[in-house]
């Protein structure tokens, strides 16, 4: 019977051989996905056996990976801004990019009452339940896609949520969503040129194409949300969108062309401007 430290060491060097950027790190998420093991039980109790049961999971969970099947789902959970988030195929893999989205929606928020908050294209629920954990928000969330709704739902139940899930399409439903309701609204939307999709990394290859497909240019999402989806905000209210590399300048003009002030964007650790925030002012209520 192999031990627990035997069976680490066999998954890290497996997962180095293939190629895999943080063998170690992720050597170590299996084995504690597999036995319930993490890194201080790894040193305290290396010597544990494992069972043949373990060990066969955990040989699968590798071989698997090496295929450059996404971490994540192999996990089953991962989380966004210390929340625990239920993922797998069908639905974005929520990521730390996004949390620039979300702080900024937090910052302003801060000192506002309860807002209501629309988040469009949810997937899965990432954005939208840190606004009601951190913000005390009353946040609807809009998803279109049945997989991606599937979890939606459960992380709402996972993290205790009052969120409400709305099945539709955020480039038609806008119609039954009043104008001047709404006091936020927020996008990661698709926005990969359709043509560049291909030549995404092997990990992304697995996530569903639908939530990464921002059409011909990368922007039919934007121009439709800040053309639909503006009139719905209620003077002063925002708009906020996750942003792809190099594209803030061209949401930002879009943006004030339809309206928009106070205008600016906020950065990514690798200095990307990674989201963007307008105000829209001056538009009755």
């Amino acid at each position: 019977m192999r031990l627990l430290r035997d069976c680490y060491r066999a998954c890290r060097d497996a997962l180095r051989a293939g190629g895999i950027e943080a063998p170690e790190y992720e050597a170590l998420s299996l084995l504690e996905h597999v036995t319930g093991c993490g890194r201080t039980a790894l040193a305290a109790h290396g010597d544990k056996p494992v069972t043949e049961e373990q060990q066969t999971l955990l040989r699968s969970l590798t071989e698997k990976r090496l295929t450059h099947y996404p971490l994540q789902y192999l996990l089953g959970e991962w989380s966004f801004m210390g929340l625990p988030l239920a993922v797998g195929e069908g639905v974005l893999i929520p990521r730390d990019d996004t949390e620039v989205c979300t702080r900024l929606c937090l910052g302003w928020l801060r000192k506002k009452p309860p807002a209501r908050v629309y988040d469009l294209c949810a997937g899965s629920g990432a954005i939208g339940i840190a606004l009601e954990r951190f913000a005390d928000a009353d946040v609807t969330a809009v998803e279109l896609s049945e997989e991606a709704f599937y979890f939606l739902k459960k992380n709402i139940e996972i993290n205790h949520c009052h969120l409400s899930p709305l099945p539709d399409d955020v480039l038609t439903c806008h119609a039954a969503c009043p104008d001047g309701s709404l006091d936020l609204i927020v996008s990661n939307p698709p926005y990969i040129k359709r043509g560049e999709l291909p030549s995404l990394q092997k990990e992304v290859q697995f996530e569903p194409a639908m939530a990464l497909d921002g059409g011909e240019s990368g922007y039919d999402f934007y121009e439709c949300i800040i053309r639909d989806w503006g009139p719905k905000l209620r003077n002063g209210g925002a708009l906020v969108f996750e942003l792809g590399e190099k594209q803030a300048s061209r949401v930002a003009a879009l943006m004030r062309v339809s309206g928009f002030h106070r205008v600016r964007t906020a950065l990514d650790l690798g200095g990307c401007e990674r989201a963007i925030i307008g105000e829209r002012v001056g538009v009755g209520r």
